[in-house]
This record gives structure tokens, C-alpha cells and sequence, in this order.
């Protein structure tokens, strides 16, 4: 493309477009009934504007070729283009922008491969004009790196039909929260501006509360229930037996609807979704009949005919009853025979995956029988089953021409922020064959603080083999992303709250070339004011702190730890509050993905003499402390913003990053105390002992620090459905019950 326009002019053309007050004028261009092309000139049209530009709308359809008079004229295109000069990019969601001058008027194009491609380039040039400015727009090419970016939602419809998540603080203030549309209209404006092309919600047994099902009309839920029932603080891991007579006999109608009223919702949600090019999933787990058992003969059994039939009826029913569903996902657990399954008796497998197909997979053939032009997906998890079995017995499904058939797999366990090397899917990747698999990003890990780490994620994503996948979903089991309901002030979506997490995982899933100056630079727009590079670095440095601790600390799964509390069910920690002891860290594994040295194996090696291959303990404690130390070090210098909400928000922010590096103070130090311990265990040496005595005292000042912080900021404590009652009272007072552990300590005999 030719630009002709003198050094000069260019110069005054910049002036006038990067200059706030400056007069000037924009036109945007484009295709006015297109929900994806509308949506991205409106956040065009706000960045024109603080630019100090007016702004019109044209219809490209009809004025496309009429010359406009003003300064710019910014044009969005989807697919190929008559005259097009350069090769047009052919990746779905792919996008080209072009900024040229002609005649002394500037044209910014942005040429979409498809609609979502172009609704992609128009977000990203109005986050490039709310940076940089019109002039500043430069020349981009981008195609997405992961083909779908979803997130995670465990789902708590009513009491009746609960979520995996149900038996939480987050769970239960959310009810209300996930059958609120406003909710939703913002959630889904923020992922796709995100990037995210996917949204799963996930459900233990979401029939009821969204679907009529023939043959069993009583099966329907009118209305939203929520529980007054005093609950307990544990419950199953496995979720059976979470809903009792007493909880049904005493609830409150949170919402008053019918359930036509409830389909009418869902398929106002989904047609929402598709206008911001985000399908729509759902998850099951399976076998749980909440809300219908007992009803028509129907119980969780596996032989149950009664059982197959409503189960086939009901998935059936959903994508009858919902035409932009794109598919659902299904869970070969957890209430599917566990037992058996590892006893070596019934080959459970088996009788898994025929009723799974009986049920899911029939009635998806139905489905796409019935509707041909049509495309269906369905994404079986390979959790507690095996991927061998699962394609064998699904293989009329998979011939199903308009049926696109996919394996799930929890990449990191439950715990992404670890390591950006993943071990758990290597053995599992010998057994896809031509298939391709989703890979579950669990993060129970950073549930209260606000975590933002780009090299990690971008290291992270990198890490996961390409060619096998299909994409991701990001979220938890161990709570529900919905609003916020600790911090002060009025409730707050979680997604806004933790923005930088989310734009993360999406932005760079989609490219992971985005770097740390653009990031840096929106850290600037959200903060005015702000040095966005060095707070994005002070960020990092303390967010970095979790996947150092939990990859010196590991456990698999949310139950087993949550680095937050400090915690655990007891039966992991093996401490009768749950709290991770100085005894459990000297006894806990490393995770696999790293080259971190065990305590039991390092003390041991250098009692032999020996120089152990990999980060020591004490190495490992020294990486947290410098992280820690560099954030805290940054924070005196980050100037507050002059605007009173961005003032708000960067306070809060600030005692987040504080309160991560404190945290990271605290385990370093309970690290070297917890090493020193172990030493003086197996050599009797009082030097040994008397160090453990004092690092693990540090360790208490911290966690009493951190106690503190996090109390003032959120609330004493919270309740979770995985590690129960988080008290950061208590956390404090058991950190100081392990200098009480050191000063009894004997050596071993």
C-alpha cells in the first residue's frame, strides 16, 4: 500500500491524532448487523473519543464507497476483498490492520478473516488508539495460537441441582448471581475482549433447572432455592450426599421463575455468547441425580434402565431445547464406581463408558441425526477412565459426519500456578491417536489475591504440546467466578476484580507473542499515572512467589493444598486443623516438572557427602525471598492515580501484591526452618535445631503479617467446598505452633 504524504504533514497528522484536545474527526465503517463488528466499534468509538476525536458511524453496506470528509476513516472488513493487495489472512479469527495516509486522509483497515477475526483487529486497535493514539496504530498481523480459549464456571443453579463447588461461601452468594443476565452481558463483553472463544459451565446435574424433559414432566424446577439450613464445614470430595431432607425442608426462593422463564434465560445467555463469539458448553459429572432421584423409578444405579432413558431423554432435550449450544462435556465420575474401578474386580471401565454412550452419546446421535447441518461436539474427560476405551466404545459417534468428538485433560492437576513444565500428560498423550484434547488450567490456587504473571503463563501455554490440541479451559473447582463478596464496598464481578488474570490466560492463549510493554502499558491505562512497567514487574515478582512455593510443595489436587490458607483437608496434612505444619513440608513431594530437591533427600545427601543435582531447599527459599523482596522493594515508588476509583483500585491492588510478597516471606523462611529440622532430626547437631527455632519464628512474623493484611483488606476467614474454613487467625497461630515443634524436636536415635 502506497503512503504519500511529506515528512511534515505526517508530523502535523500525528500531532493532531496523539494530542488530547486536539479537534478532529473519525468515521467508522462498518457492517451495523454484525453483533461481533458492532461491539468492537464501540470500543473503538470510546478510545476516538478520549482521544478528544468526534466520532460517526457509517453502514458499510451502503456507504462503502462514498469519500468522507474528516481526518480518519477507520474501516472494518470481513473476508476476502475485492482488490485486496495483499494475501488475505485465511486462519479463522485471524485479522490484518493496516494504517495508511491518502490524499492527506488517514485510513485504518482492519481486514478480518471471518467475523470474529474482525471483531479480534477492531479490539485490538482500540486498545492500540487508547495507548498510543491514532498515529501510533502500527501495522498487525495475528492469528490465534490456541484454536479455542474457554474458561471454567462450576455453575450452582438452585439447591436442588447444585454445582462440584456448591459447599462454599462463593458458591452460595453466587446463586442469585448466575441467573442475573446483567451478570452475564458483562462477563462475556470482558471475555471476549479477553480473547476467550469458549465459556464451559459445569454442573453436577443441570437438567432440571434447564430443560423440559418428555416423558418426565415433574422433573422440571420452577424457581431458585437456596438453602437457610445451618451447613456443615466439610462434605464429600466426591459430592455425594450434599443435599439432605433438612436443606430442602428449610430454603428461601432466591428468584422467582418458571421454567420456561429459565429456558428462556439460557438461550438469552447463549444468543449473548454467540454475538461476542464465545460457544457455549456444558459439563456434567456423572452419575448424580439431584433434584430427580426417586422420581419415576430413577436413581443413580448404572444398571438402572429408568436411569439411561431420562439421562438420554435430557441430554437429547438440551440441544433441542437450546440451538446455540455447541456441546457438552462429560465426566466418567465421580460418583461411577470408584471402588471397583482400581479393586481389580468388575471391569468398571467398561460398564463406564457403555452407559455414558447409552445416555451422552446416544442422545447426541439423536440430536445430530435429526439436525444435519448442524455441527455438535462432544468432550469427554479422560479423568478416571481411559482414553483407549473411551474411543472404542464412542466410534459410532465419532463416524457421526457433523459431530466433532474430543478427549479432556487436566494438564496441571489441580494446581496451574506450579511449574511451567507439566509432567501428567505424557503417558496420556501415547493413547490419543489421531484425536485431538482440551487440557483443563485448574487454578485453585490464587482465589483471594490478585495474581498477574505474563512469563509465567506465556511459558506455560508454550509448554503444552500443539499439535494434540484442541484448546483450554481456565477456572476452578473451588470457587465460582461470579461476584466478589469479601472486599470492601459494593459486590464486584470477579473478572474485573482479577482482570489481569483473566486478560492473561485469554490474550495470551490467542498470542502468545503479546509482551510484557503492551501489558505493561494497559497496567498504565488502568492505573493513570501509574509506571505500568514497573508495577507490572513488582506484580510479577510477588505473583511468581506461588508457583515457587507449589513447585517445592506439591500436591495434586485442591483438597490437598491451597497455598492461600496455608492448607489442606486434615487428612492430607495430617494435622487435625488441615494447616500444612513444618512437619508436612519437610514429608511433601516436589512437583514432578521441576528440578527442586526434596528435604528428606537433600539432608540426606549431604550426610552421605554428596552434591545433589537440582535447587536445594535453602536455593529454593532464596528464590522466594528475591521475588518477594523485589516486589516490596518497587511498591514505595508507584505514584497513586489522581482519579478516585482508579485511586481505590490501585490501593487494593497494591496490598495484594504486598500481601503475596509476605506470604513468599513466610514460606521461605518456614522452608529453611522446616530443612533445618529434618538436619538436626537425623544428626543430633543443636546448632541445627537452634537455626530451625529461628527461621521458623521469621516464618511466624510473616504469617502474622500476612494474617493481619488480609484480614483488614477481606475478612477473617472464608468458607470453601475443598479445604473447608479458611481462618487467617488460625493460620497465624499454627505457624506459631511450629516453633513449639522445633523446640520439642529430638534427634532420631
Amino acid at each position: 500500500m502506497v503512503k504519500t504524504v511529506t515528512a511534515a504533514f505526517a508530523a502535523i497528522i500525528a500531532l493532531a491524532f496523539s494530542t488530547p484536545g486536539t479537534a478532529a474527526s473519525a468515521h467508522i465503517d462498518l457492517d451495523p448487523s454484525s453483533p461481533l463488528q458492532s461491539f468492537a466499534a464501540g470500543d473503538i468509538e470510546a478510545a476516538l473519543r478520549a482521544r478528544r476525536l468526534t466520532v460517526e458511524r457509517h453502514d458499510s453496506r451502503i456507504l462503502n464507497s462514498m469519500p468522507y470528509i474528516g481526518d480518519v476513516t477507520i474501516r472494518l472488513l470481513a473476508g476476502p476483498q475485492r482488490g485486496d493487495a495483499e494475501p488475505h489472512a485465511a486462519a479463522p479469527e485471524s485479522f490484518r490492520i493496516r494504517n495508511e495516509i491518502r490524499g492527506g486522509h488517514r485510513y485504518l483497515h482492519v481486514f478480518g478473516a471471518d467475523a470474529a477475526g474482525t471483531m479480534y483487529g477492531g479490539l485490538e486497535l482500540a486498545e492500540q488508539i487508547r495507548v498510543k493514539g491514532v498515529a501510533g496504530v502500527v501495522d498487525t498481523d495475528r492469528s490465534p495460537y490456541m484454536p479455542l480459549r474457554g474458561t471454567k464456571f462450576n455453575l450452582p443453579l438452585d439447591l436442588r441441582t447444585p454445582s462440584y463447588s456448591d459447599m462454599g461461601d462463593s458458591a452460595q452468594r453466587n446463586i442469585a448471581t448466575i441467573w442475573d443476565f446483567e451478570f452475564w452481558r458483562a462477563y462475556l463483553d470482558q471475555l471476549a475482549r479477553d480473547r476467550y472463544n469458549m465459556v464451559s459451565v459445569w454442573n453436577l446435574h443441570p437438567f432440571p433447572s434447564m430443560v423440559r424433559v418428555p416423558n418426565y414432566p415433574d422433573v422440571a424446577l420452577d424457581d431458585v432455592w437456596r438453602t437457610t439450613a445451618k451447613l456443615d464445614e466439610d462434605y464429600s470430595t466426591r459430592t455425594t450426599d450434599i443435599v439432605t431432607p433438612a436443606m430442602l425442608a428449610q430454603h428461601e426462593v432466591v428468584k422467582r421463575l418458571t421454567i420456561d422463564a429459565k429456558i428462556d434465560f439460557w438461550r438469552r445467555v447463549m444468543q449473548y455468547a454467540n454475538d461476542r463469539n464465545i460457544a457455549f458448553y456444558v459439563f456434567t459429572w456423572n452419575i448424580y441425580t439431584y433434584g430427580v432421584d426417586g422420581k419415576y423409578g430413577i436413581t443413580d444405579d448404572l444398571g438402572n434402565p429408568k436411569t439411561r432413558d431420562y439421562f438420554r431423554a435430557s441430554v437429547r432435550e438440551m440441544f433441542r431445547t437450546y440451538p446455540l449450544l455447541a456441546g457438552m462435556g462429560l465426566t466418567a465420575g465421580e460418583n461411577m464406581g470408584e471402588v471397583k474401578m482400581y479393586s481389580g474386580g468388575v471391569d468398571s471401565f467398561d460398564a463406564k463408558e457403555n452407559w455414558l454412550f447409552a445416555t451422552y452419546g446416544q442422545a447426541m446421535l439423536d440430536a445430530a441425526r435429526a439436525e444435519p447441518g448442524r455441527r455438535f461436539r462432544l468432550i469427554h474427560r479422560q479423568h478416571e477412565s481411559r482414553a483407549q476405551d473411551i474411543a472404542a466404545t464412542f466410534a459410532p459417534l465419532r463416524a457421526q459426519p457433523n459431530v466433532d468428538f474430543d478427549f479432556s485433560f487436566k494438564y496441571a492437576q489441580a494446581h496451574a500456578l506450579s511449574s511451567t513444565t507439566q509432567t501428567f500428560h505424557r503417558g496420556y498423550l501415547e493413547q490419543l491417536g489421531d484425536l485431538k484434547t482440551f487440557w483443563t488450567i485448574r487454578n485453585d490456587d490464587a482465589l483471594l489475591l490478585r495474581w498477574a504473571a505474563p512469563d509465567f503463563v506465556r511459558d506455560f501455554l508454550k509448554g503444552i504440546p500443539h499439535e494434540p490440541s484442541r484448546g483450554f479451559y481456565f477456572g476452578s473447582d473451588m470457587w465460582v467466578w461470579g461476584r466478589e463478596y469479601l472486599g470492601a464496598g459494593p459486590p464486584r464481578l470477579e473478572i474485573d476484580k482479577h482482570w489481569l488474570h483473566f486478560l492473561l490466560w485469554g490474550r495470551l492463549g490467542y498470542d502468545p507473542t503479546l509482551d510484557d510493554e503492551r501489558i505493561g502499558a494497559l497496567v498504565a491505562q488502568r492505573f493513570p499515572g501509574t509506571d505500568g512497567r514497573r508495577m507490572l514487574a513488582a506484580w510479577q515478582d510477588a505473583s511468581l512467589i506461588y508457583p515457587l512455593v507449589t513447585g517445592f510443595h506439591w500436591a495434586d489436587f485442591d483438597f490437598q493444598w491451597y497455598i492461600e490458607g496455608s492448607r489442606s483437608r486434615p487428612a492430607p496434612a495430617k494435622t487435625a486443623s488441615g494447616f500444612h505444619s513444618v512437619e508436612t513440608f519437610i514429608n511433601q513431594p516436589v512437583h514432578p516438572g521441576t528440578d527442586n530437591i526434596p528435604i528428606p533427600k537433600y539432608v540426606d545427601a549431604m550426610l552421605r557427602g554428596e552434591t545433589p543435582q537440582g535447587t536445594t531447599p535453602f536455593a529454593a527459599a532464596d528464590r522466594i525471598d528475591a521475588r518477594a523482596d523485589a516486589a516490596l522493594a518497587a511498591l514505595p515508588a508507584l505514584r497513586s492515580p489522581q482519579d478516585a476509583n482508579a485511586r481505590r483500585e490501585f490501593a487494593a491492588t497494591r496490598t495484594d501484591i504486598t500481601a503475596m510478597a509476605l506470604l513468599g516471606k513466610y514460606y521461605a523462611a518456614k522452608i529453611r526452618g522446616a530443612t533445618e529440622l529434618a538436619w538436626f532430626r537425623a544428626t543430633g547437631a543443636v546448632e541445627h535445631r537452634q537455626r530451625a527455632i529461628e527461621r521458623l519464628g521469621q516464618a511466624a512474623e510473616f504469617a502474622d503479617r500476612y494474617a493481619r493484611d488480609v484480614s483488614a483488606a477481606y475478612a477473617p476467614g472464608f468458607w470453601t467446598n475443598r479445604v473447608g474454613t479458611v481462618d487467617f487467625a488460625e493460620m497465624a497461630a499454627e505457624a506459631r505452633r511450629d516453633v513449639d515443634i522445633a523446640r520439642a524436636a529430638v534427634a532420631k536415635p
